[in-house]
């Protein structure tokens, strides 16, 4: 078991800044990837941005070139660097950690229970 918890969320104004943390605890298991997803009132949740255990990162289109993820593998720590806010950026941001007990091994995912980012017009 991984428990995932998330902070950083806050009320900004447009074209403001936010840094988002994911910090997953320490288990047995290996963590293949971390992701973040987001949920705006009344509408599905959606993929963010995500970054794997080599580093590598992707992110959806909407955020390309204003929203950066990095990890610091020593802590399980994962953050979410958001420049540029926009209003449509509001949500409850939430951190998704995927994992398993190695190569070949079935995948585990956690989620944490969510931070709030608002952005004000």
């Amino acid at each position: 078991q991984v428990q995932v918890v998330e902070s950083g969320g806050d009320l900004v104004q447009a074209g403001g800044s936010l840094r988002l943390s994911c910090a997953a605890s320490e288990s047995d298991l290996s963590i293949n990837a971390i992701g973040w997803y987001r949920q705006a009132p009344g509408k599905q949740r959606e993929w963010v941005a995500r970054i794997s255990s080599d580093g590598g990162t992707d992110y959806a289109d909407s955020v390309k070139g204003r929203f950066s993820i990095s990890r610091d593998n020593a802590k399980n720590t994962v953050h979410l660097l958001m420049n540029n806010l926009k209003p449509e950026d509001t949500g409850m941001y939430y951190c998704h950690v995927v994992t398993s007990y190695g190569v070949g091994w079935p995948e585990y995912d956690f989620w944490g229970q969510g931070t709030q980012v608002t952005v004000s017009s």
